[in-house]
């Protein structure tokens, strides 16, 4: 009896701590989703999408569309230049938009803000290297149309989102992370990201 107890004990150890690691590797991944992202042509961007960007196409430079994959989902993504602002606008695989995103520098954030936001990467890296920073406008807190306003008209409003790629040291090695904000500097997310696969590029 004695050993069929240990048995049963043992096997019941075994099998909580097989679920605990199961469940600690998916939360896990679910933490890290790796983007990558992929040139593509026009005739392969959402048609839908094309009908919310159009009119600021005809007069942008640089313009590039993109197609992104993660571990949960594939985006589509405008890049262009208008007006000397760099922009990107991301939409569901459906042509939804999500969001319109800015290139910005240090300057374009307010003090109180950025300083927040330096104490924030000063206690969680060793060493850290800003590589990019970009001003958020999502959709959610407007309709689409207003958020496509507010945004192409560089806009600082309450809802609006700083995010950042850093090329960030925790432990040994360097990666790299993406870090959103919101528009008083306060942490909101973090999860690391891949560099671009440049294999995929269309010239």
């Amino acid at each position: 009896m004695r050993i069929r107890n240990y048995f049963n004990l043992k096997m019941t150890s075994k099998l909580l701590f097989t679920t605990v690691f199961i469940f600690c590797g998916v939360f896990a991944s679910a933490q890290n989703k790796y983007e990558r992202e992929y040139r593509i042509k026009k005739s392969q961007f959402p048609e839908k999408a094309l009908t919310y960007i159009q009119e600021k196409l005809d007069d942008a430079r640089r313009i590039r569309f993109y197609k992104e994959t993660d571990s949960t989902k594939i985006s589509y993504e405008a890049k262009f230049k208008k007006d000397r602002l760099k922009y990107s606008v991301e939409f569901t695989e459906d042509g939804t938009l999500e969001d319109i995103e800015i290139l910005i520098k240090p300057i374009d954030i307010p003090n109180d803000a950025f300083n927040k936001m330096n104490t924030y990467l000063r206690d969680n890296f060793v060493k850290y290297r800003i590589r990019r920073m970009y001003q958020q406008y999502p959709v959610g807190e407007y309709d689409v149309e207003t958020t496509i306003k507010n945004a192409f008209q560089n806009l600082m409003l309450p809802y609006i989102k700083y995010g950042f790629i850093v090329s960030g040291k925790k432990d040994k090695a360097y990666e790299q992370f993406e870090i959103l904000f919101n528009s008083e500097g306060d942490f909101e997310k973090l999860r690391k990201s891949l560099p671009p696969n440049y294999d995929h590029v269309l010239y």
